[in-house]
């Protein structure tokens, strides 16, 4: 039997440096095969994450937007127009890709994000292969997957980039629902022995919690990292807000806050984070969940952090941090000087402040 491991379980150990300043390294990396971002990181493809606003913040920071699909023909079309670079998602079904074709006819859309629960899928890998067929220059981003197989049949279909995970989000059940999934630490280490043949990136999506898993999942062969949580509990996410009750100017009870009153809002308030494969969700757009199928996910509301800049700023300090750690100076160094250990629980108890 395999051993699986989570991003807890490893640790990286420090090589010698020679990296003069925190500030000099290049965090540049590969989205696709074909496109480059300044920073290795992406926000969830989610409804409670990624909307125009974030959207914004994203481009600024030199990462790409990647929209959901759960909108209407026209909000796709206006968000495409509004951010040429951007990538929108997409469905398996009939109608899903008849859509995306109309979309390629009416836009300059750049590329899609097919994103299924299990995308070793025998539909998915067609759908790839038959898009790629027709328009050649497509970027495409396939996933979830978490074997190396899986990732090489996607590859082999077309796909231009690969996500990582299935079961690690902060919002997600499945692991405990169905019994499978594999640690993500395993899996984007697996895929990443086998990408450096096929050299199509991979993006490490679910379980990164702060800087420190970044730096793992990179070192360990990702080529960036995707954030659901971190990013809905950000002012700019898409995910509702509401003020926390029992503060001063409050009423008593919950109240929501309208998206133009946000900024003006004076007190604490929380955010709504959800799985899309949870209760909540599934009732919004199919008004029940769907029959012969049991919710893969959850829905719960947070605390706010504060501005998506200033949570990327922090991530991407602590990025270059950890690559001084590693002696790198680009994510590529990074990986190839990359040397982890495995530790304990006793590790992370050693490793947190004890006042």
């Amino acid at each position: 039997m395999k051993q699986g491991l989570t991003f807890d379980d490893v640790a990286l150990v420090p090589v010698f440096n020679n990296v003069e300043s925190r500030t000099e390294p290049c965090t540049v990396t590969n989205l696709t095969t074909n496109i480059k971002m300044d920073v290795p990181i992406l926000a969830s493809n989610m409804d409670s994450v990624i909307g125009p606003d974030l959207a914004k913040v994203l481009v600024g920071a030199g990462s790409v937007p990647i929209f959901h699909r759960f909108t209407t023909f026209e909000q796709k079309v206006a968000w495409i127009k509004a951010f040429p670079s951007s990538f929108l998602s997409c469905g398996i079904r009939v109608g899903d890709v008849i859509e995306l074709e109309k979309l390629l006819e009416e836009t300059q859309l750049v590329g899609v994000c097919f994103d299924i629960a299990h995308g070793h899928d025998m539909r998915l890998i067609s759908t790839i292969a038959t898009l790629k067929n027709k328009y050649p220059e497509l970027e495409i981003i396939a996933g979830n997957v978490c074997t190396a197989d899986a990732y090489r049949d996607l590859v082999f279909a077309g796909a231009t980039a690969v996500k990582v995970g299935i079961g690690p989000g902060a919002a997600c059940t499945t692991r405990k629902v169905t019994g499978f999934g594999v640690p993500q630490f395993t899996a984007i280490q697996e895929i990443a022995a086998i990408k450096k043949k096929l050299l199509v990136p991979i993006i490490a999506d679910g379980g990164i919690r702060g800087s420190a898993d970044i730096v793992k999942a990179l070192a360990a062969g990702a080529d960036s990292v995707m954030l659901g949580k971190l990013f809905a509990l950000t002012n700019e996410s898409a995910a509702p807000k509401r003020g926390i009750p029992g503060l001063p100017g409050l009423p008593g009870s919950v109240q929501l806050i309208p998206k133009r009153e946000l900024y003006r809002w004076n007190g604490p308030y929380e955010a709504k984070y959800r799985g899309q494969a949870s209760a909540d969700f599934q009732e919004d757009y199919f008004g029940a969940t769907k029959d012969g199928t049991v919710p893969e996910g959850e829905a719960f509301w947070a605390s706010v952090s504060g501005p998506a800049i200033d949570l990327i700023q922090r991530l991407m300090a602590g990025l270059r941090s950890g690559m001084t750690y590693g002696g790198a100076r680009t994510i590529g160094e990074l990986q190839r000087k990359a040397e982890f250990i495995q530790v304990t629980g006793n590790y992370e108890a050693e490793s947190s402040p004890r006042p």
